[in-house]
């Protein structure tokens, strides 16, 4: 059986489904594995290491035919003839109404890694929690590049520099994450996320948590956020003005499995 990778054909998508390490272990389990040229080059692996570990470098359309396909994002509407019919395609993908009908068409089975429950015995597969992780972190190292002053406060001989004031929306995984890095930096944090539970989360850190009073349940049995009513967030949006008026940084990490994130 093949696993075949392709390269990434989302716009500025630098990520690749398949590390050099792993496409060794599978290899070593009996799989014959195929990778598009250049398909690891963005996230710093290059042919040569899968090479090296008993991959096949090829081209896209080789890939494509293989017996199953892994991808970091859904493929493109129009690259979906490419795929062999009756494949199985393995992504992190929101499967929408349009694209499955897509797949269904081709015949691809699909496996939907955002959809894996949040159960221990599936953690090792948690691809959103992985890269939240990082999400969080690096949206701090940017905004830290971008804004006009540093973020830990400094005492010099020339006088006393504040220190900048990080206010995260959502203390997720990519939440916490980000909470936890613009205070390692110095940064004076604020938080805000609709489900109270994760208030402790967030003091455990160094941060204050913006509390609001919200009259609807607010967390899913899987413990994410839910979708709150419209007049709710109205509300949402009037408690947080004064905080993000204050703020240097704003990072917006609130979101809502399988529908578009809250918009500020």
């Amino acid at each position: 059986m093949r696993i075949g990778v392709p390269k990434e054909a989302a716009a500025n998508e630098r990520r690749v489904a398949l590390t050099p390490d792993v496409a060794g272990r599978l290899k070593k389990s009996g799989f014959e594995v195929m990778i598009e040229r250049g398909a690891g080059t963005a996230a710093f692996f290059p042919d040569e290491a899968y090479a090296a570990a008993g991959a096949t470098v090829s081209d896209r359309n080789s890939v494509l035919q293989s017996d199953i396909v892994l991808q970091v994002q859904a493929p493109l509407a129009a690259e979906l003839p490419r795929y062999r019919e009756g494949n199985a395609l393995v992504a992190a993908f929101q499967p929408s109404g349009d694209l499955l009908r897509q797949l269904a068409q081709r015949k691809l089975t699909a496996f939907s890694l955002v959809l894996l429950p949040r159960i221990t015995r599936a953690q090792p597969m948690d691809v959103l929690s992985s890269q939240a992780t990082v999400a969080g972190y690096k949206a701090v190292l940017v905004a830290a590049s971008a804004i006009g002053k540093l973020l830990p406060m400094l005492v010099t001989a020339a006088g006393t520099l504040s220190a900048a004031r990080v206010l995260v929306l959502g203390a997720g995984v990519a939440g916490l994450q980000a909470i936890a890095t613009a205070r390692r930096l110095g940064a004076i944090v604020f938080a805000f996320d609709v489900r109270p539970a994760v208030k402790e989360q967030v003091q455990s850190l160094g941060a204050s948590f913006l509390e609001m009073a919200i009259e609807e349940h607010a967390e899913t049995a899987g413990g994410y956020a839910k979708e709150l009513s419209e007049e709710t967030h109205r509300k949402e949006l009037a408690f947080l003005a004064g905080a993000v008026k204050d703020a240097d940084i704003v990072i917006a990490t609130a979101a809502i499995p399988g529908k578009k994130a809250p918009v500020l």
